[in-house]
């Protein structure tokens, strides 16, 4: 198989495959992991501030990061805001996991945000191909904590950084169906 055909053949079998779906029962290797965090830190980045920022959960750091999450949420949502089954979803679904990546950016003076996010979006991108060539599962989710700013700090983020959400990782247990989408035609427009 060619280069062409293979990098084709990634692409069009990237799937998101949620913690459900999971072999709860099977933990990815670290030099995996550490190959997946290298492939995403060669994204294109403006002016190369390279501003993706990784938190790698595993083991007992899921526990750790399930009771934050948890917390915070109980903490930002009293009353009529707050939802048992969302909160016990924040305290089991990362157990599930063979590993989370929280997703941060950090912000560069001058260089505009937008930028800096989709630095971060092609970083995610680079792991998302690279977990389909290793026949792993995962997504990336913004659900959780993310857009609390209380959150950044547990994740070594400051102020003007953001938190963009968790991309969660296991083995496959259950595939995702194959992806149903609009042919591209209907999306391009050419002008010559």
């Amino acid at each position: 198989m060619s280069l062409q055909e293979t990098i084709n053949l990634l692409i069009k079998n990237r799937r998101s495959t949620y913690p459900p779906q999971f072999d709860s029962n099977k933990t990815i290797d670290d030099a995996i992991i550490w190959q997946i965090l290298e492939n995403a830190n060669h994204a294109p980045t403006h002016k190369k501030t390279e501003p993706w920022r990784f938190v790698v959960f595993k083991g007992e750091g899921l526990k750790k990061l399930a009771q934050f999450q948890a917390d915070l949420y109980k903490e930002k949502n009293t009353g009529d805001k707050f939802n048992e089954n969302t909160y016990q979803k924040l305290l089991s679904n990362p157990l599930k996991a063979s590993h989370i990546i929280a997703i941060g950016m950090k912000r560069h003076e001058g260089i505009p945000e937008i930028e800096e996010i989709e630095a971060v979006a092609c970083a995610v991108q680079n792991i998302y191909l690279s977990i389909t060539a290793y026949e792993i599962g995962g997504y990336w989710g913004s659900g959780g904590v993310t857009y609390y700013p209380e959150a950044k700090s547990f994740f070594g983020l400051g102020d003007d950084d953001k938190l963009l959400g968790f991309f969660y990782l296991g083995h496959i247990a259950k595939e995702s169906p194959e992806s149903q989408r609009k042919p591209i035609q209907e999306k391009v427009t050419w002008v010559e």
